[in-house]
């Protein structure tokens, strides 16, 4: 057991940490004003630059300072609290010194924290009116993306029917994967080792280099054109018709190549679910008479797709995001009608409403898949 006077010098020792910190805190609260009062001064001189500026500017700006003096609350409170301690520890009170020493470093841990969320949000803004708000015209001008919003929308669609498309098929063909690379015994060797193959090349592959052998390697070699025809003959008689069947739109070639490499993520998430599924599960399914499908389809899958929620929507979110490669063999996606827009205009203000568009589609993904989590880690704390 710690003895008094050892007790007294580690609370001697947090004390003067506090201090310390609450001092710090101090001297950061001050740097965010002076960093909100440069602010200031920058924005003044862009807006003036730009012809913009009036007299109701000065309300955001000054508010601008008073919020950055705000900081002082917290780092003054930590410094009272490291003071009350310092006297409750020359009274001999080691319990009321740490309290309060615990209470100081958190205040001043407040400032900052909410220093620095605050110099973020300056930068940003200053960022975007630096060299007199030249940065903001090129990412961010108004008139041409107020402009050419319907235009990026509307191309944007098709990135949507994409990864809508994809996202279906990559959850069959991955479940696909996962079961195939799982079959037991040595008859399923041959299966297991063209799954791991499959799933081995295809992780490896950059989805750039899979989108451009698919979209142009495919129709190049011919195989669209020997295999579609004989199969669309026996539903059509002309000919002509079946022969038109085989010019495939490159959407669906991106469709294809999109789920080919996401299919190999996806399978190895499913392997993982179905894995953590005690093996006692798969034995009494078996001793029952299941065969090794039905033990998948009945007993092992729906409980293995419950723990790979999440991990299967953070894949989906990077699906999202790769749908803008679709460019590289020539589909007019959103991001290729941005590139025009910007290739023509001279700005990439059509680019940043590609940004927004994907980073409104993938934010309530992301928090949902946060929800999931929270769900899982709740349910595995109450042992269910």
């Amino acid at each position: 057991m710690t003895s008094l006077p050892q007790g007294r010098a580690v609370a001697n020792g947090t004390r003067q940490g506090a201090d310390g910190l609450s001092l710090a805190a101090i001297l950061f609260a001050a740097l965010c004003v002076l960093a909100a009062f440069g602010a200031t001064v920058l924005v003044r001189s862009a807006l003036n630059h730009l012809n913009a500026y009036s007299g109701s500017w000065e309300i955001p700006l000054i508010a601008t300072i008073a919020v950055a003096c705000l900081l002082f609350w917290p780092a003054l409170r930590a410094m009272t609290y490291s003071r009350k301690a310092r006297g409750f520890l020359a009274a001999g009170d080691a319990v009321h010194a740490r309290i309060d020493t615990a209470a100081a470093k958190e205040s001043a841990v407040l400032t900052f924290g909410w220093g620095v969320f605050f110099l973020i949000a300056i930068g940003t803004v200053c960022f975007v009116l630096l060299n007199n708000a030249e940065v903001g015209k090129t990412f961010f001008f108004l008139p041409l993306m107020l402009e050419k919003w319907p235009l990026v929308v509307k191309a944007f669609w098709n990135n949507v029917f994409i990864f809508i498309v994809a996202e279906i098929l990559v959850l069959i063909w991955g479940l696909i994967v996962a079961i195939l690379r799982l079959l037991p015994g040595p008859a399923g060797l041959p299966i297991r080792a063209l799954a791991i193959i499959y799933c081995d090349v295809f992780r490896g592959l950059p989805a750039i280099v899979t989108l451009y052998l698919v979209g142009f390697g495919l129709p190049l070699s011919g195989l669209p054109q020997m295999i579609i025809p004989p199969i669309a003959g026996l539903f059509v008689d002309d000919p002509a018709v079946a022969a038109e069947y085989a010019k495939i739109p490159l959407t669906w070639y991106c469709i294809l190549a999109l789920t080919l490499t996401y299919g190999a993520y996806v399978g190895e998430v499913y392997r993982s679910g179905i894995e953590s599924i005690h093996w006692s599960q798969v034995a009494a399914a078996r001793s029952l008479g299941l065969s090794y499908l039905q033990t998948m389809r009945y007993v092992i899958v729906p409980q293995a797709v419950r723990r790979i929620g999440a991990p299967l929507l953070n894949d989906f979110i990077g699906l999202q995001k790769d749908t803008a490669l679709v460019q590289v063999i020539g589909v007019v996606d959103a991001f290729n009608q941005s590139r025009i827009i910007a290739s023509n205009a001279f700005n990439l203000s059509a680019v940043t409403i590609v940004a927004i568009l994907f980073v409104l589609v993938t934010i309530p993904q992301a928090r949902f898949v946060d929800k999931l989590i929270e769900r899982d880690n709740a349910r595995i704390r109450a042992g269910g």
